[in-house]
């Protein structure tokens, strides 16, 4: 790696809330001349009362050498794309410094840098004068800018009349083409479709590595971050909480967010009932097995039981389940097993599980634990293999190979 491109020290970022009206009714044009009117009267202490600040960014300091692909992560509110906007000088910092050497490209918004009225064609031109190019050296990357893009057809007409899909196209083609030192990418990429987004993602690695671009890349896609990026920031409500190694920096998101889930509250009115539920570690890659230590506790004893395991991932969809029958009976108070469950057929990303325990195939269930625990599935080592072998056995498999050890 070469030299800083990018040095932020101490940035802060604060906007000013007013609350011009209680209540958060927008109300008519006539309340609001008389709110107006009433504010000339009002002394500017009272006045003042009704402002509220809001840090977005506290105190951020980092460095980052060129060449370097960084990955941003973070919750939704924590800052990341406030950031961005900074580093491309669409926003004013509040305090701190920011300092970048050489063209910085922004990828923030769907169409944001492209004139609704003008034409692709004209777009592309107008991006590249805009960064400081000439005709001649716009002129000699424009076909491999319409060719990336994939909109031949439809250049010349002009891109208010394009597709979400469409607009992005376009745009990350004159961000990627358009020679920068400093590329920045937002969640941008999600409104593409699958096959595109690979697309770019190579793009992105490719001038990466042959041109020793850096790229500053955000999405809540963790493992699209980790695959591609090789140094990681973590934000969370506005402050650095860690930064270095992506792996590492994932894995920090991880164990946040994993504390941060519900904890196991124990059906203790049930004559059987999970009284912990407690996975090795919270990250695993791809085909690592994983094992669940379940405290279960009943009434009395019983001679078998079964227990059911569902997989779901964040939008609620079902990918995997299966049954595991008991190998002892269960005794009367504490019991503690332990649930080997192999990973091989579930795709990288975030998940949580659902325990159920009966006492025999009617599966009339005793007790049930919903979306406990949460973990993560990694890939292992940007094994582009593996993808096409999981990418092609998702779905609500069955867990084949669980077992009680």
């Amino acid at each position: 790696m070469g030299d800083v491109v990018i040095k932020v020290d101490q940035l802060s970022k604060r906007y000013i809330i007013d609350h011009e009206q209680q209540g958060g009714s927008q109300g008519s044009l006539r309340d609001k001349l008389a709110t107006k009117a009433k504010n000339i009267f009002k002394q500017q202490g009272a006045s003042a009362a009704r402002r509220e600040e809001i840090i977005v960014l506290n105190d951020l300091s980092f460095e980052v050498e060129q060449g370097r692909r960084v990955g941003i992560i973070g919750s939704n509110g924590a800052g990341k794309s406030t950031l961005l906007k900074i580093l491309s000088k669409i926003t004013e910092p509040s305090s701190g410094t920011v300092e970048t050497a050489g063209r910085v490209v922004s990828l923030l918004e769907v169409g944001t840098g492209f004139h609704p009225e003008l034409t692709g064609r004209e777009n592309i031109f107008l991006n590249g004068v805009i960064l400081g190019m000439s005709r001649a050296a716009i002129r000699k990357k424009f076909d491999q800018i319409v060719a990336f893009s994939e909109i031949g057809q439809f250049l010349d007409t002009p891109v208010k009349r394009y597709s979400s899909g469409m607009y992005m196209r376009l745009a990350f083609a004159v961000a990627a083409h358009l020679e920068p030192e400093i590329l920045i990418v937002d969640e941008v990429l999600a409104v593409g479709d699958s096959q595109f987004q690979k697309k770019c993602l190579a793009k992105m690695d490719e001038i990466s590595k042959d041109d020793g671009i850096t790229v500053l890349f955000v999405s809540h896609n963790l493992e699209a971050v980790r695959s591609f990026c090789d140094t990681g920031i973590f934000l969370n409500k506005g402050t650095l909480i860690s930064a270095g190694s992506i792996d590492d920096v994932v894995d920090d998101y991880a164990r946040m967010y994993n504390k941060s889930s519900k904890e196991l509250i124990p059906n203790t009115a049930n004559a059987i009932y999970f009284n912990s539920i407690v996975p090795n570690k919270s990250n695993y890659y791809f085909e690592e097995p994983m094992t669940l230590t379940c405290g279960i506790v009943a009434d009395k004893a019983y001679p078998k039981y079964i227990i059911g395991i569902s997989i779901s991932d964040r939008l609620d969809h079902k990918v995997g389940t299966t049954l595991i029958y008991s190998k002892e009976p269960l005794k009367a108070g504490a019991n503690n097993i332990t649930l080997k469950i192999p990973l091989t057929t579930i795709v990288p990303g975030a998940y949580t599980f659902t325990l159920a325990i009966a006492l025999d195939e009617s599966l009339h269930n005793l007790d049930v634990v919903f979306n406990y625990p949460e973990l993560n599935i990694l890939s292992d080592n940007h094994n582009q293999q593996l993808f096409a072998r999981w990418s092609q056995s998702w779905g609500g498999n069955l867990l084949s190979g669980t077992d009680i050890i």
